[in-house]
């Protein structure tokens, strides 16, 4: 994606969540806020390629939601999350006829790297159905950024020169294997489905899928680098968990 494209995308993505609070329609002024947490799906799209398969992690933290407007049957609101994160990429280390490559010890050649993230994402929230006392379905997108913690790497061989080495591996892209993330600040777009069960009494549950598309790279992007692209990818399916503190009457 071209860079100039990315920042017009991000910056419309960002007024977004403005763009629902002020279109005309009955008012709201939910206010509610809780917990979510989930698993999470990742991976790096890397280039040059790197074969992999899906890092498994978790995510978890707050979440604020307000509710400004029903616009005809769609339910307006701006929803936001503080989250920490666990993402990062396994690659899939195969000969060239797809069988694992075997290392000296008679093992399968495994490695993954493991990103740690505060990710605060903030979506225009749009749902029809029952606003209380019922299910309704809902669609969100918006920006996301993260903020890098540490890493860590889990792998079963000394050396990432394998590709060279006569161990038969198919995929001879091995730098990342070997350097730490450089960029230590994301950014990218996400957008989910989900549904979501009221109850006045006792809140809101909301169960989703979304993905994120980083716009950054975790490494240097220019002539003089390695790759030219290392952007996150990320499946998240997660759980939230939401009480009113105001709501209308």
């Amino acid at each position: 994606m071209n860079y100039k494209i990315s920042k017009i995308l991000f910056a419309a993505l960002f007024l977004l969540p403005m763009t629902a609070v002020a279109q005309v329609g009955q008012h709201r002024n939910d206010f509610a806020i809780g917990v979510n947490g989930g698993c999470v799906l990742s991976n790096v799209g890397f280039s040059p390629s790197v074969t992999q398969s899906l890092h498994g992690g978790v995510t978890g933290g707050l979440s604020i939601r307000y509710v400004c407007e029903k616009y005809f049957n769609t339910i307006c609101s701006i929803y936001g999350e503080v989250n920490y994160a666990s993402i990062g990429w396994k690659e899939k280390i195969q000969t060239g006829t797809d069988q694992p490559v075997i290392n000296a010890n008679g093992a399968a050649e495994s490695y993954s790297r493991t990103v740690d993230y505060i990710q605060i994402p903030v979506f225009a929230h749009l749902a029809w159905g029952r606003e209380q006392h019922g299910f309704n379905f809902f669609f969100q997108a918006g920006p996301q950024i993260g903020i890098y913690l540490k890493e860590s790497t889990s792998r079963n061989f000394e050396t990432p020169n394998l590709a060279t080495d006569g161990t038969g591996r198919s995929n001879v892209t091995v730098a990342q294997e070997t350097m730490p993330v450089e960029k230590k600040f994301d950014y990218g777009i996400a957008a989910g489905l989900g549904m979501e069960y009221s109850n006045r009494h006792i809140g809101h549950f909301l169960f989703e899928g979304r993905y994120y598309y980083g716009l950054g790279n975790i490494y240097g992007s220019s002539k003089k680098d390695y790759f030219g692209k290392s952007n996150h990818g990320n499946i998240v399916i997660k759980a939230t968990y939401l009480f009113d503190l105001t709501r209308t009457k």
